[in-house]
């Protein structure tokens, strides 16, 4: 019989798992909630003092006590669930008692590392940041004791998605909140590594953030942090929820904790060896060769012909791309070809590097693309007074800047398969980054936006939203479907279709450069 212990998230207690450990007790399997220190039980109980240390003595305690309970020398096949917040005390246990659990899953959490608090999983930066400041300040005053009040009915969101969340689950959610020890989230977690041999499951609530094809696809890309992703004995389901599957839909929750159990669920496949990854694939139209001038962030592809000051198109690439990726994105075919195909056309093709290399990097991402418009404009071969703006992928939330009153020189925004709104999870929705909101203040400028029709779930939930706003506010925005390409068809897909669109927006945007 499989045991689930289960091991409530951010200012949450038993009272979250109730109808999933129904529901998995229906079929034959036995689950223990794990009541943590200070969350569960009468307010405020032993909430001073209580540490991340605590809650992993929490979760030893429950092991400890099934083992005992089954009598035998390797005990049950245990199932640890960490949601959120608690896989890192779940992930502290498992460490200590690794050769007694079959299986972890990551119930929507991320991904903690030895040493790493809990406080850099807190997904709304603002506020992660201010708790970053008070931790400074009892660290000064030498103390770690105080509390995170729990979230008021319509701030959960800061927390993460509330999708599929009635009025009563989310009424019941605020009522039985209890303030969050910021001890928990201030220790950092300690781990030997004996958890690394335990085989682990990746629930990815799908309302909330990345599912399995954006996770796939960043392993794609070479990031070594997602290297561990595609041993075997990892597996992924997704669920189309939000934040709080166990509210929101237990018994989908309760079958898929069945079937992680049982070892199945998606793979990832390793990132290719003997071709190159698709974003290092050529670029789908044969453009010329074109001299590239390179100056600090900036790759300048120049026309043949010399004559007056030429439009220009900037080219911003997505993210978060990992800062020792090689060849960096300003060397990738997709950019490279971008901009030797606008120099063939008589205009300057401008190729910027920015350090987006964590959600954390916006707002310098956004200073490093500002300052290389500058430096485009300010080249006496550009014309400053005609500059398009094209950015990709991840790049898309850096077009709030320029959205959000658009200078007078800017004659054109495109964004090509973007991120048009922060995913629930990024934290990001109280930040500038969000030109579905941005978009009400563009005042006429021209977007041109190509739209890949086997789009990620995720991203296009994001076009769809700024699509609406745009036509709330009467916002001038072409769309250029591409109906069979995926995200980076450029490279992915190099079919007439995707030809026929990037020609369709270079068109587009040079009309509105040169007209």
């Amino acid at each position: 019989m499989t045991v689930f212990i289960l091991v409530p998230g951010m200012f949450t207690g038993t009272h979250v798992w109730r109808d999933t450990a129904a529901s998995l007790a229906a079929a034959g399997a036995r689950a223990y909630p794990v009541a943590l220190t200070a969350l569960d039980g009468p307010r405020g109980a032993a909430a001073a003092g209580t540490d991340l240390e605590t809650h992993v003595e929490d979760v030893l305690a429950v092991i400890d006590a099934v083992v005992a309970e089954d009598g035998t020398p390797d005990g049950p096949g245990i199932v640890l669930v960490g949601h959120d917040y608690g896989i890192h005390p779940a992930l502290g246990a498992a460490d200590r008692r690794a050769r007694l659990i079959d299986r972890v899953v990551y119930l929507d959490s991320g991904m903690p590392q030895d040493g790493v608090p809990a406080l850099a999983a807190v997904p709304d930066q603002q506020l992660r940041a201010e708790l970053a400041g008070r931790a400074a300040a009892a660290a000064g005053a030498g103390s770690a004791t105080g509390e995170l009040p729990p979230p008021a009915r319509d701030e959960w969101r800061r927390w993460g998605s509330t999708e599929g969340l009635g009025d009563a689950a989310l009424d019941r959610l605020t009522a039985l909140a209890a303030p969050q020890p910021l001890g928990t989230l201030l220790q950092p977690l300690r781990l030997t590594g004996a958890v690394a041999e335990v085989p682990t499951t990746g629930v990815l609530c799908t309302g909330n953030g990345a599912g399995i094809e954006m996770v796939q696809m960043m392993v794609d890309m070479g990031d070594p942090a997602l290297r561990a992703l595609v041993d075997p004995r990892v597996t992924f389901f997704e669920l189309p929820t939000g934040h709080w599957p166990m509210l929101s839909c237990p018994g989908d929750l309760a079958d898929v904790l069945l079937r992680a159990a049982a070892g199945e669920g998606h793979r990832l496949e390793p990132a290719a060896t003997d071709e190159p990854p698709a974003h290092l694939r050529p670029f789908l139209l044969e453009v010329p060769e074109r001299p590239r001038e390179r100056t600090g962030n900036v790759d300048l592809y120049l026309p043949e012909a010399d004559g007056p000051p030429r439009p220009a198109v900037v080219l911003v690439h997505g993210g978060p791309v990992p800062a020792d990726a090689r060849p960096e994105p300003r060397d990738w075919p997709t950019l490279t070809g971008y901009a030797r195909y606008a120099a063939g056309n008589g205009v300057v093709g401008a190729v910027v590097a920015h350090r987006l290399h964590d959600l954390a990097d916006y707002e310098r991402a956004a200073a490093d693309v500002a300052g290389a418009v500058e430096r485009v404009r300010a080249d006496p071969r550009v014309d400053a007074s005609r500059v398009a703006l094209w950015f990709f992928s991840g790049g898309g939330p850096l077009t709030a800047d320029w959205l959000a009153g658009p200078p007078p020189w800017l004659r054109c925004l495109a964004a090509t398969y973007p991120v048009l709104a922060p995913l629930p999870n990024w934290g990001m929705s109280g930040t500038r980054f969000h030109p579905a909101r941005a978009v009400a203040d563009s005042e006429g400028l021209p977007v041109v936006l190509t739209r890949a029709g086997l789009e990620t779930a995720e991203i296009a939930a994001t076009v769809e939203q700024f699509l609406t706003a745009a036509k709330e506010c009467g916002a001038d925005v072409e769309v250029i479907d591409v109906p069979h390409g995926h995200h980076g068809f450029e490279t992915v897909d190099p079919t007439d279709e995707s030809r026929e669109a990037v020609h369709r927006a270079m068109r587009s945007v040079l009309k509105h450069l040169l007209g």
